[in-house]
């Protein structure tokens, strides 16, 4: 039976990307959601990785608000105008690698550590956008060290923050989503607007996965399309 009840309310954390916008555009228009919220780095309640302490006061101020029974964080980095992710060994670089671990792992983790606390123990869904890339027993190309990396570590940490929350907020899933290829800002330079599909697509398809979940898929890795997917 899927937790998310029916009416219910959503939190879109990263709602200016791409992504954040399809979703919450689609919550806006679903007749079982009576309430999204989204947040962004220029939002009234602004969340911006590139500055860790605003992910406490973030969620802060939405704790009068709470609870809410679905959450989806769709922040997250693949390159920047500095550069593009590494084809080699040699092209690993500490600034890259920080970077990439600071907005893809560390900033998602500790966005799990403030906002759990708003989730509906009753029933609720807190999504984090991962990547297939970042599987360990599927990566079978190499490369891409640093994107690679840091979705593994968002990875570990939404596994281990599912097991905790489990003892807690046994209603509440936490899970890692793959997107697929999307059109977007991140998809963009590599052929995205050709194979990719659009926004609103992949987030519907996303979306219906959330909205299927119960107790025992917390702490799994999913496909856009359901699919279960290794760590």
């Amino acid at each position: 039976m899927p937790l998310i009840p029916t009416p219910f309310r959503a939190l879109v954390i990263g709602s200016s990307g791409t992504i954040g916008a399809a979703f919450e555009a689609l919550l806006e228009n679903h007749p079982a959601c009576t309430e999204v919220v989204g947040i962004h780095r220029s939002s009234p309640s602004p969340i911006d990785y590139q500055d860790l302490s605003t992910i406490e006061e973030a969620a802060k101020s939405f704790a009068g608000k709470a609870p809410f029974q679905l959450m989806i964080n769709t922040i997250g980095i693949l390159h920047s105008a500095d550069w593009m992710p590494e084809k080699k060994l040699d092209d690993l670089n500490a600034e890259q690698l920080q970077a990439m671990l600071q907005i893809n792992a560390i900033g998602p983790g500790l966005t799990m550590r403030h906002f759990s606390k708003l989730l509906d123990p009753a029933g609720s869904v807190m999504a984090t956008l991962s990547a297939k890339v970042g599987s360990i027993e599927d990566n079978r190309l190499g490369g891409w060290y640093s994107y690679r990396a840091s979705k593994a570590a968002l990875n570990m940490l939404i596994k281990t923050t599912a097991i905790e929350l489990a003892r807690t907020k046994p209603n509440a899933v936490l899970i890692a989503l793959h997107p697929g290829t999307v059109n977007s800002r991140l998809s963009k330079p590599f052929k995205g607007q050709q194979i990719g599909r659009p926004p609103l697509d992949a987030a519907q398809d996303m979306l219906n996965v959330l909205l299927s979940l119960d107790r025992e898929d917390s702490g799994t890795f999913i496909s856009y399309s359901g699919e279960r997917l290794p760590w």
